[in-house]
């Protein structure tokens, strides 16, 4: 039967906010199941923000987790509220616009990140993604780290879309007919594809030749 993530998420605020009462500052989704994408066995992104976070924190939080359904799915992020506050900039972009908020909010996050903040995430997102890349095509050769790298671009594409115009797409199916024909291709490309060597090779210098250009500045947040 199909997870109820409403549901779900009901009993985790509840049973976290029992827990740690006015020390929640947030309690958060993110990831597939907050953009309404999820598969059955998708993880569940949870964002859980404290005053601070304490070492006796870790049981207590453990505990909570175990008491719930679908416990081996449950992945995310803790943080104490001071140190979600100094955190990089160019993160803090995508983490702010990716949650959902279930309890409190992360309104305060707003100060503290602006446009070239997004422009930085594009740039060291295009690095990353050029970079495992390169490893990939040349040693190991895997389908699998090549279709993770091509779903990871597309939060590097929601991140070049609101540079180019102010505006964040949290899903895929909304962004994909507002991106440039190159960028259409990477976000579609990769998944539904016969594995073997040629199209491999041709999927790899695909996305290392989109990535360099984010790089270079020759596309992407770049181009109007």
């Amino acid at each position: 039967m199909e997870m109820d993530i409403t549901l779900w998420m009901e009993r985790f605020v509840a049973a976290v906010c029992k827990a740690f009462g006015s020390r929640v500052c947030c309690i958060g989704l993110q990831g597939s199941r907050a953009r309404g994408e999820a598969a059955e066995d998708s993880d569940i992104d949870v964002v859980v923000i404290l005053d601070a976070w304490r070492a006796a924190d870790w049981a207590i939080y453990e505990e909570i987790l175990h008491s719930l359904p679908e416990r081996d799915k449950v992945c995310g992020f803790v943080s104490g509220k001071e140190e979600l506050l100094h955190w990089e900039p160019s993160e803090l972009f995508g983490f702010y616009y990716d949650t959902e908020p279930w309890y409190g909010d992360l309104e305060a996050l707003k100060a503290c990140f602006d446009m070239e903040d997004a422009r930085r995430a594009v740039h060291m997102g295009a690095c990353g993604i050029y970079h495992a890349c390169a490893h990939n095509r040349l040693h190991a050769k895997d389908w699998t780290v090549l279709r993770e790298l091509y779903k990871s671009a597309f939060f590097i594409l929601r991140a070049a879309y609101y540079c180019r115009t102010g505006e964040f797409v949290r899903r895929r199916a909304d962004l994909l007919p507002l991106l440039h024909a190159e960028e259409r291709e990477i976000l579609a490309a990769g998944f539904a594809e016969t594995e073997n060597a040629e199209l491999f090779a041709l999927r790899s210098n695909q996305l290392l030749v989109w990535a360099g250009g984010l790089i270079c500045g020759r596309s992407g947040a770049e181009r109007g």
